[in-house]
């Protein structure tokens, strides 16, 4: 039997002598690294009942003088000791070694997902916790950024973090990396566009494609780096030229694994189901072609899928939310549903949209277009003057829409415009009724607790060319505030309806925030002369909702406002429903997007299963295995596309912030740091003011009150502090913009 064989079998019923030469020959082998016990245990995926073996074994072959321990606690061949650690003392190899074995025993290796940071060191996040455990510079293992690791603790002298050593890569979750290309006689390197990943990619000749110095390519990586060797790879594409217009984004989608060209396959099936509204479709569903219904989005909003209708009898109102029934084209398990579910949302970038579906589904057949025939999912709900839903119904139906409107025209309206008034006098008075339900929705969701983070969001003005010619602050308005508040009463609605049904079902969750974040937020608004109440370990969002209405107006609210966003939770997909914080709201899932979130169109089919008498206990025993996944899944998809989207946003800040070097701007001091501070101006880009220049005075960072303060002159620079900064430098690579205090 051959040495793997050996090592396959280690675990099973060999005799002593056997175990005894598998482990002497593997470390013999030539390809064998000094290791500790725990390690080589890892390797051979020696089970901790096991582990007992494996010390007499080595304790054995120590005795015997094959082999010996190190002073560090690795095992080596007798004479490569010397090599391995110049100090060891064979006399107290054994004593040594029974320390290390005890230290071993007690410390567990942990396994988590490696995020490296661009200096060489790097975080290990754990899989069952929120944990992070600091790795240092050479502990890493050479490990790849989002590498899946097994790591040891050793230390709590990082700060408040732990830290640790890996000690394997259980799995490479990078496998392809996009980089610039640069030629070298007959070899190349890709220099990755991910500064988290600190190593260029070695092309061997005959393995780029043909491609030349500053082409964007993507690599595959054939051999990881180890021992301080470089990875290996192939280029399998090229991009274009980094020049070329377009290329830059188009690398981002590509490093980011974003799908964007649909596989023909699917592109037949979307044409197949995209037929016209027929008579034989509407039968059993509710007829709604008669009901006086709007959608309101973006002028450029092309996958319409919500439509609204109010109706107010001087008592209640009736609110109608309309969904595009997308569930009734997309069949569970076809080839545009797995397409769907492995896109898990649309990406909107500042130039393009990445659909979830196809245009034929997105922008046609699906999309609540004005005047034709739709099918659609809908939530018929009766709300009294306190905002109570008191009567409600969900049913599948057919839709005609009226109007096609805009956020800014409704606003308009509202605001008093006679003249638009009159063109859309058929929907007018409707959109008055639309202004008081949705106060009234506002105002009860606010009494009991729902945080409202009204923080505007950075909005790019392009050209005809695509280029960015302005960076303005977008605050939502009336009519967009409208929309949201409808389609969180529909969502709310459907929720609890399906929770009360006990039916397995996938809800929009978000968890209460971790407690060291509440109390350093607490620690910073006191700072500004404000109070955080309630008891650090079961905070109410009513709180929060309180304290950010102090800050109402005040010039620290913009900053207080973000800060108190970034201490909350990321809200998740999950099959528990455990509530959404930030709404207040005990029962919350995504039922109004399906063209553009795979939640959503989950969602409609477990309604369609119940609407049509399909929910039986094999249907409850395949969502109950199936359900945890996809909300695992889409939960992933998500954070990868809000990544994408903000990556591309630092990109073209910078690129438009390079015509302004030299400008001066006034901004806001929004954070602080040890190196420097962070300012954001006034249209929403964000840049570093680095200690180092700040001349005047040797600084030092006041943990305490977040403050840069100078020690001979006192001065101070602390957040929310209002200063006036210069474009001194900006980094199209790192995506990064430098400022100097004028």
């Amino acid at each position: 039997m051959d040495t793997n064989d050996k090592i396959g079998r280690i675990n099973e019923d060999i005799d002593f002598q056997d175990r005894c030469d598998v482990i002497y020959n593997l470390i013999c082998d030539d390809l064998y690294v000094p290791m500790k016990a725990k390690e080589l245990a890892s390797l051979l995926n020696i089970s901790k009942g096991e582990r007992v073996t494996l010390h007499k074994v080595l304790d054995t072959l120590v005795e015997r003088g094959k082999i010996t321990c190190s002073s560090s606690g690795k095992y080596v061949k007798l004479d490569d000791v010397a090599a391995t650690d110049k100090s060891v003392d064979k006399r107290h190899s054994n004593k040594h070694r029974d320390r290390k074995r005890k230290f071993d025993d007690e410390s567990d290796t942990l396994v988590g997902t490696f995020i490296a940071n661009a200096k060489g060191f790097g975080f290990v996040k754990l899989d069952d916790s929120d944990e992070e455990i600091f790795i240092g510079k050479k502990k890493t293992l050479d490990a790849f950024n989002g590498d899946k690791v097994g790591v040891r603790i050793y230390s709590t002298s990082h700060g408040d973090k732990r830290e640790g050593v890996i000690v394997n890569i259980i799995s490479h979750e990078t496998t392809n990396v996009v980089g610039t290309y640069e030629k070298c006689n007959n070899f190349g390197f890709v220099i990755c566009d991910d500064i988290k990943i600190g190593m260029d990619i070695f092309i061997p000749q005959g393995k780029d494609m043909h491609a030349v110095t500053g082409h964007k390519v993507v690599a595959h990586i054939t051999k990881y780096a180890k021992n301080g060797s470089k990875p290996e790879g192939v280029i399998t594409e090229i991009i274009g030229h980094k020049n070329d217009p377009g290329v830059d984004i188009l690398s981002m989608i590509k490093a980011f694994n974003v799908p964007t060209d649909f596989p023909t396959k699917v592109l037949n099936q979307a044409s197949k189901v995209a037929k016209p509204v027929s008579e034989a479709d509407m039968q059993g569903r509710e007829d709604f072609r008669d009901v006086l219904m709007v959608t309101i989005d973006g002028e450029d909003a092309k996958d319409l899928d919500d439509a609204v209708s109010v109706s107010y009898d001087g008592t209640n109102y009736e609110l109608g939310v309309y969904i595009a029934d997308v569930a009734n084209y997309v069949q569970d398990g076809s080839a545009l549903d797995k397409e769907a579910y492995k896109r898990g949302t649309s990406v909107y970038l500042i130039d393009r949209v990445i659909p979830m579906l196809p245009h034929t589904l997105s922008n046609g057949i699906c999309s609540l277009n004005q005047g034709e025939d739709r099918l659609a999912m809908c939530c018929i709900m009766t709300i009294n003057g306190k905002g109570d839903i008191i009567d409600y119904r969900i049913c599948e139906g057919v839709v005609n829409v009226n109007y096609r409107m805009t956020y800014s025209d409704v606003s308009a309206i509202l605001k008093g415009d006679e003249e638009l008034s009159e063109k859309y006098s058929e929907v007018s008075p409707m959109f008055l009724h639309m202004q008081s339900l949705s106060a009234i929705l506002r105002t009860k969701r606010k009494k009991r607790g729902g945080i409202d983070f009204d923080i505007s969001e950075t909005k790019f003005e392009l050209d005809d060319k695509g280029n960015i010619v302005d960076i303005k602050p977008y605050v939502r308005d009336v009519s967009s505030m409208i929309i949201e508040d409808f389609m969180l009463a529909a969502n709310e609605t459907v929720a609890e309806e399906f929770f009360w049904k006990d039916s397995t079902f996938l809800y929009r969750t978000h968890s209460e925030p971790e407690l060291e974040k509440v109390r350093n937020l607490k620690a910073l608004v006191s700072k500004f002369g404000y109070i955080l109440k309630g008891d650090s370990q079961k905070m109410h969002p009513k709180e929060f909702q309180k304290m950010l209405d102090k800050v109402k107006g005040k010039e620290e609210e913009m900053l207080i406002s973000r800060i108190t966003l970034r201490t909350m939770q990321q809200a998740k997909y999950s099959v528990e429903n455990i509530g959404h914080f930030g709404l207040a709201a005990k029962y919350y899932c995504h039922f109004t997007s399906p063209i553009r979130r795979y939640p959503d169109l989950i969602v409609h089919r477990i309604i369609k299963d119940h609407l049509r008498g399909r929910y039986d206990e094999a249907k409850e025993e395949y969502l109950q295995a199936k359900m945890p996944v996809v909300a695992n899944s889409t939960s992933k998809t998500e954070r990868r596309a809000e990544e994408l989207e903000r990556e591309v946003e630092k990109l073209k800040k910078v690129q438009y912030m390079h015509q302004f070097l030299g400008r001066e701007y006034k901004g806001i001091i929004s954070s602080v740091t040890g190196f420097g501070i962070y300012v954001e101006l006034y249209n929403g880009v964000d840049g570093l003011v680095h200690i180092s220049t700040l001349r005047d005075d040797n600084y030092y960072f006041d943990e305490n009150n977040y403050e840069l303060v100078g020690d001979r002159t006192g001065r101070r620079f602390s957040l929310g502090r209002e200063v006036k900064v210069m474009v001194s430098a900006v980094n199209e690579d790192a995506r990064t913009i430098d400022f100097e205090l004028v």
